[in-house]
């Protein structure tokens, strides 16, 4: 069994080159907050609201809105009135967020792939 340090190593330096990915490529930075309603939103089947949203993630709707303002700028999310109740706003996927979720999982999956590579104390340095 892998010890639990090793492991909590690991998912940092896939975490680490995930982001450095992100952050290199010509696409829109996001804060922890607008990537963590993006994960929620593509993660999730039933429909997202704002009020879900914010329950989910334990923060007040009024951060959740400002987080969809910018996610709606750059088309990774929009918002509709749910035709059910007009009171409540449901956050749709985008094509935009479909394929930036991709390009998470395949930066994810190729720095998973180095960390195999990658010698322990490397690792912590690397």
């Amino acid at each position: 069994m892998v010890p639990l340090q090793m492991d909590n190593e690991r998912l940092l330096y896939i975490l680490r080159d995930t982001v450095l990915a992100e952050v290199r490529s010509d696409q829109p930075d996001l804060s922890m907050r607008q990537l963590a309603v993006v994960l929620v939103v593509y993660q999730t089947e039933e429909p997202q609201t704002v009020r879900g949203l914010a329950a989910s993630l334990n923060i007040q709707k009024p951060a959740v809105t400002r987080a969809l303002d910018c996610l709606e700028e750059i088309d990774l999310a929009r918002r509709k009135v749910d035709p059910r109740d007009r009171r409540s706003i449901i956050v749709e996927r985008t094509g935009t967020g479909d394929a930036m979720l991709k390009r998470l999982q395949d930066a994810m999956a190729e720095a998973e792939i180095h960390c195999i590579d990658v010698p322990e104390r490397q690792r912590s340095i690397a």
